[in-house]
């Protein structure tokens, strides 16, 4: 009896390993700890259309990729509805310096950059500054080590 009471003790913990490691994989959209809201609740699109950070209104919102994207009008939600991949920032909103260095951090909506089309932010002014210094080279890292991070 012990014997099988152990056996299913072993089974059962195992189980719980597992899930525990599989949810140690970190979301592919940079929500915050405590969110659920991608770009830290900031319009994906004004980057491009108004060249800066936007603040989104959540009563004008979508969900892609299992988070919460945020919009400043109905025009700019239904842009990144059409084509998301088009406004979605790099890396899920990851930092892209952290990216490119294999590990993740916060992407702070604030320090961004649009290149070559594509929306990238970073952890603050100084890893922003970093990565300014030679974005291609960064790009091409965080390309590279872009899903592995996540795991």
């Amino acid at each position: 009896m012990w014997k099988l009471l152990r056996g299913v003790f072993l089974v059962a913990l195992t189980a719980l390993a597992a899930s525990t490691v599989a949810m140690a994989r970190e979301s592919v959209v940079y929500t915050g700890t405590f969110s659920s809201t991608a770009v830290g609740g900031y319009d994906p699109v004004a980057y491009f259309t108004e060249n800066k950070p936007v603040k989104g209104n959540s009563k004008i919102s979508t969900e892609y990729k299992g988070a919460k994207w945020y919009f400043a009008s109905p025009e700019n939600r239904d842009k990144f509805v059409a084509a998301p991949t088009l406004y979605e920032p790099q890396y899920g909103g990851y930092c892209a310096w952290a990216v490119s260095q294999g590990k993740t951090a916060s992407g702070d909506p604030q320090f961004w950059k649009v290149v070559n089309n594509k929306l990238y932010l970073n952890y603050d002014a100084d890893v922003q500054k970093k990565w300014e210094a030679n974005i291609p080279d960064f790009i091409q890292k965080a390309n590279a080590n872009w899903p592995k991070v996540l795991e």
